[in-house]
């Protein structure tokens, strides 16, 4: 009865996204039918301390031996997603530490199964691994969501998102084609490294998370010899759609040793800049407008850097009336709907997948209990 319920019409779903950037958990509601956004609901958020922003940061790149970390990441979920009244479906990422489509796979730990059970809620969770079992990226996953933001913000030419989490990833999006799954209606890719240089230069050297709105980036002046070896990159003439771990450019950390630490994030954050402006190259034509979302658009230095260097205005998603601390986990709402409808929540053209198709695993809260007692 519960899960035909979740069949019909629009309905509040809450989604929570903690990303690569490691500071914490977000969690927001929509209203959606999973094709069009009625509205946007309450969001909150709950940073890691600092003890578990160390395991975390300990377990990207593993593939094992992750208890600990999985039982921060669904503790952390659990603290924040159950203050939060009023969904009848919780869509949760989880915590990505490796992603290698193609090879071993993809990584999201934490159990959306136990979540269910804690939260007495339908979960949808494991978002990414359907699309790699058939050859997909399996990232990103925003584009179709912002789709349907360019749709309620009613654009009328083609838009590009640009997530400057841990890693950055663009979307390109055509606002006229109604289903986002069709050919042409959006292009996805992973741009290159973004915020987790910087965050890591910023932790190994000053033993702060960040470089607060880029002031220590902007005392320095960016090395060009770094910055010419990373557009000489094989990654920024690799043909989109593709995908990043967040590790995949830590040479760059080995490549500012020997800046001064004022140098070293200005040529850090040069790169994410440059980044972004490479990969615009591969869009299928001129952006109106590129709009940013994620923890990066803080970054006066970056957002400086991004207006310089790109050929189309630049703006903070809030330019049109989104939030770019939400949109992460407003898109998992989304896509968790989505996954409920029964409908495709990737495409060739987001994540190289040969034909669109849906991801996510939808457990109720009676899962656990069944799994426990089958050994599962």
């Amino acid at each position: 009865m519960l899960k035909s319920a979740l069949k019909q019409g629009p309905f509040w779903a809450l989604g929570a996204m903690s990303g690569t950037s490691l500071d914490g958990v977000d969690a927001a509601m929509v209203l959606t039918d999973g094709a069009r956004i009625f509205q946007f609901g309450d969001s909150d958020y709950r940073p890691y301390d600092t003890d578990e922003r160390a395991v975390l940061r300990a377990a990207m790149g593993r593939w094992d031996g992750l208890d600990d970390a999985a039982a921060i990441v669904e503790t952390a979920h659990a603290e924040l997603l159950s203050q939060m009244t009023g969904a009848q479906l919780v869509a949760y990422h989880g915590q990505t530490t490796a992603h290698d489509p193609g090879g071993r796979g993809t990584c999201q730990i934490g159990d959306g199964r136990l979540l269910a059970h804690v939260l007495d809620c339908p979960v949808v969770w494991d978002f990414r691994s359907a699309d790699v079992e058939m050859g997909g990226q399996g990232a990103p996953l925003a584009p179709f969501f912002h789709h349907a933001c360019a749709r309620w913000a009613r654009a009328e030419a083609p838009l590009a998102f640009v997530n400057l989490g841990g890693v950055g990833n663009l979307s390109w999006v055509d606002p006229s084609i109604e289903n986002p799954s069709a050919p042409g209606a959006c292009l996805a890719f992973d741009t290159g490294p973004a915020n987790a240089p910087l965050n890591d230069l910023m932790q190994a050297r000053r033993g702060v998370d960040l470089d607060e709105d880029g002031a220590l980036a902007a005392q320095g002046t960016a090395d060009a010899g770094v910055l010419d070896r990373l557009a000489a990159h094989g990654w920024f003439r690799k043909v989109p759609p593709k995908s990043l771990d967040r590790n995949d450019f830590a040479w760059l950390g080995d490549a500012v040793a020997a800046l001064d630490d004022a140098d070293a994030a200005a040529t850090l954050t040069a790169a994410a800049a440059a980044s972004v402006a490479l990969g615009l190259e591969h869009c299928p034509s001129p952006p109106a407008r590129l709009l940013v979302t994620g923890g990066g658009r803080h970054n006066a230095t970056l957002m400086r850097m991004l207006e310089a260097g790109c050929d189309c205005p630049v703006a903070p998603v809030e330019a049109v009336g989104l939030d770019g601390d939400m949109l992460e986990a407003q898109a998992f709402a989304y896509l968790g709907v989505r996954v409920v409808r029964g409908w495709p929540t990737s495409a060739p053209g987001t994540t190289g997948v040969p034909a669109p198709v849906g991801g996510g695993t939808l457990s109720m809260p009676s899962d656990l209990a069944v799994a426990l007692g089958a050994g599962g």
